[in-house]
């Protein structure tokens, strides 16, 4: 799992992507990017898949903020980024969302 991320100087975002390598997908064929950015639609459109089996997703977030995020794999698993800024209960459940600053 990884966040990248790169600020643009011509615009107040930055540009956010998200990996999840094909260990950490373990044997999902799909996996979609959920959070606060796209009001956590669970029928978001699912992340690249990569030919070494990795997933893959890049987003333009505004500058300033933070932003509660999760992976659903296969429509039917949670699953954390254990490599983001910091992490927050969720208010739907005993487990925690991941969060990522811009």
């Amino acid at each position: 799992m990884s966040v990248k991320k790169q600020y643009l100087k011509s615009k107040p975002v930055c540009k956010v992507t998200f990996k999840l390598s094909k260990e950490e997908a373990r044997t999902a064929h799909q996996v979609r990017l959920v959070g606060d950015f796209n009001d956590w639609n669970t029928q978001a459109p699912p992340m690249k898949r990569l030919k070494n089996g990795a997933f893959t997703a890049t987003l333009d977030l505004p500058k300033g903020g933070q932003y509660q995020f999760r992976y659903l794999l296969d429509d039917k698993e949670w699953e954390n980024d254990w490599c983001a800024d910091d992490y927050v209960p969720s208010p739907l459940s005993w487990d925690d969302n991941s969060v990522v600053r811009v």
